[in-house]
Parts: C-alpha cells; sequence; structure tokens
C-alpha cells in the first residue's frame, strides 16, 4: 500500500510547510511523491504550482529535485465525482446536479470539505499512481472533524432521519401529500407552512434526498471503506505545534484524540523553534534580551512535550530566516524534517 502521511495541527504552525517540506525531501529520496492541501499561502502555492486553479482537478508537477506533484484539495470536484460513481446512470446523476440546493450545499455542508479531502486521499492511494503521498489538513478544530468525517456520513446515511427525508411527501402537483387528505383544514395547514418556512424550500429538500436515494448504499460502503484508510497500516500522523507554553494543553489533547482513536502517532514537530542565545555581559545589541527570553522559553516548551508526549518521538525545528514560502526557502526546512520523512 501507498504510504501516506497526515500532517495535522492548529492554525499557525507552520504546517502547510512542514507538509510541503517533507513532500520535497520524499521526492529527493527517491519516491514519486505527492503533497496535498488544503489552503496554502499565495506564495507557496505559487511555488508549488498549485496558484489560482491549478492543481485542482488533477495533481500538477512541481519543479523540483526528484519527482513531485502537488494537489490543491477541491470538495465540490471530489463531491461531483462521487455522484457520478454511484449515480446507476447519467441522468440520475444530472437529476442531482441540477437540485439547486446540491448547487448550493454541496462545498458548505457540515464536514463535507473534511470528508471529501479523505475521499480523495483514499482515491489517489487506490489508484498506485504515487509512491509516497502527504496531506495537509484543516487547523485543529476542523481537523478533528476530518479524523471523524467518514464516521458522521455513515451515520446519518442509517439514521431515521434520513429513512424519514426519503418518503413521498409532495404529489405530482407540488402539494403536500399528508394534507391533501384533510380537505379545507389541509389548505389551510399548507398555506400556514408555506409562510413559515417556504414549500418551495421544503420541496427542494425533498427533491434533493430524493435524487440522492439510488446512491445512499455505494456511499455508505465507501464511507465504511474510506473510514478504514485512517487506521489502515499504511498511514501515519505527524502532529505539528509550536514550542509556545500555551500550546502545550492543546497539543496533548490532540495528541490523545490521534491515539484514541486508534491513529499511529508517528511523531510530533516541534516548529519555529528560537535559539538558545548565551548571556553577554555589557552587549548593546538591539533586541538581544528578546530574543535571549524567546529561546529559554521555546526551550522549556520543548522539554515539558517530550516529557509529557514520550516515547512519541519529537523533533524541534528552528525557525528559519526566511519564511519558507518558496522552493529555495522549503529546502532549508527540508534538511529538518528529513529524520520524519524517512520513518
Amino acid at each position: 500500500m501507498t504510504p501516506i502521511t497526515v500532517v495535522v495541527g492548529s492554525g499557525g504552525v507552520g504546517k502547510t510547510s512542514i507538509a510541503a517540506a517533507m513532500a520535497l525531501e520524499a521526492a529527493h529520496a527517491g519516491d514519486d511523491a505527492l503533497v496535498m492541501t488544503f489552503d496554502p499561502s499565495r506564495r507557496l502555492k505559487d511555488a508549488l504550482g498549485v496558484a489560482d486553479e491549478g492543481g485542482r482537478d488533477v495533481p500538477v508537477p512541481v519543479e523540483a529535485r526528484g519527482t513531485l506533484h502537488a494537489h490543491l484539495l477541491d470538495a465540490q470536484e471530489t463531491f461531483d465525482a462521487l455522484v457520478r460513481r454511484h449515480a446507476p446512470d447519467v441522468d440520475a446523476a444530472q437529476r442531482i446536479f441540477n437540485s439547486r440546493l446540491y448547487r448550493e450545499l454541496r462545498g458548505s455542508l457540515a464536514g463535507v470539505l473534511e470528508y471529501m479531502a479523505v475521499e480523495r486521499v483514499f482515491d489517489v492511494r487506490s489508484s498506485r499512481r504515487f509512491s509516497r503521498v502527504i496531506v495537509d489538513t484543516p487547523p485543529t478544530r476542523q481537523a478533528l472533524d476530518f479524523l471523524d468525517a467518514p464516521g458522521r456520513i455513515t451515520g446519518f446515511l442509517d439514521s431515521g432521519a434520513l429513512r424519514l427525508a426519503l418518503r413521498t411527501w409532495f404529489d405530482a402537483e407540488g402539494h403536500l401529500q399528508p394534507t391533501r387528505r384533510l380537505g379545507a383544514l389541509g389548505r389551510g395547514l399548507e398555506a400556514w407552512l408555506d409562510r413559515l418556512v417556504g414549500l418551495g424550500l421544503l420541496r427542494d429538500v425533498a427533491e434533493f434526498f430524493q435524487a440522492f436515494g439510488p446512491l445512499y448504499d455505494g456511499f455508505r460502503s465507501r464511507a465504511q471503506e474510506v473510514s478504514k484508510l485512517l487506521t489502515a497500516p499504511g498511514t501515519q500522523f505527524v502532529l505539528v505545534t509550536r514550542p509556545d507554553e500555551e500550546r502545550i494543553a492543546e497539543t496533548m489533547f490532540f495528541a490523545r484524540q490521534l491515539l484514541e482513536r486508534r491513529h499511529r502517532l508517528a511523531s510530533v514537530i516541534v516548529n519555529m523553534v528560537h535559539p538558545q542565545m548565551p548571556p553577554a555581559a555589557g552587549s548593546a545589541i538591539a533586541g538581544r534580551d528578546v530574543m535571549r527570553w524567546l529561546g529559554a522559553r521555546d526551550a522549556r516548551g520543548v522539554v515539558a512535550l517530550r516529557e509529557r508526549l514520550a516515547p512519541v518521538p519529537l523533533l524541534a525545528v528552528p525557525v528559519l530566516i526566511d519564511a519558507p514560502a518558496t522552493l529555495k526557502t522549503l529546502e532549508a526546512l527540508r534538511v529538518h524534517v528529513r529524520a520524519v520523512t524517512s520513518s
């Protein structure tokens, strides 16, 4: 199976840059590597070749030593591909695409982005096109949704609410069937519901679920397979954090969540660690005291995390002079993540 490394962590820790550097190192080591990312910075997009619409539909090659591709995860395109795969015919798929509710919600439904990201990773592994895949994820809170997304999809498909929604609520004329049997009272009830929520919206919702009816079994089976991907032997997680002491509790929480979900936590990367500076008596260098304080603070944070996370390997990566937002500056970061990438 294609080895997959999922890079997780909160916002502002350099997680996306770490993922790109790990993919660059994998390519240097001879792997046919792919980095899949959610929303890199503009400069990093340019460096990886996924600026604007590049890398959304298919992975694009990155001009780097070795074989490296980059792919910008697109939930909407992945959702459309799923519909085409599981629809019984072209007309059934088109019925869903024509649904106003589907067009408006396909990219914003809770959990859709996270589930479609895992779905896309599953596709990549199944294709066996790449020998190493590095996956960037959203920040911590959304990353927990990333871990839970397949189970949430399966739970929804098995829920009583879905079975209720699949009933035939409207007749061919667009009227509510349960109210037709109540005569004038029923027409009054229908008019009241129309004023309250809008029957047009209810009809759109009913049409949405009815159109999806033939796809549910395929979606359920696929979601179960995708869920297994995150705990498969070839999938490992790398948790990225910073040495700030206020981040220790958050880092420990996320590590515990990974282990409780039976994911393989391969390593923790403590990024942007300031160097420890020796005292210099009588020094008048501006900012030296601040740098000394930052170095001492970061050293305490690294020690605390190392003690609390043992026996999980921990790698401290120093803060770099230049932000890793180009292939040249990513090279400097690549050297520091080499030990984690080769594990």
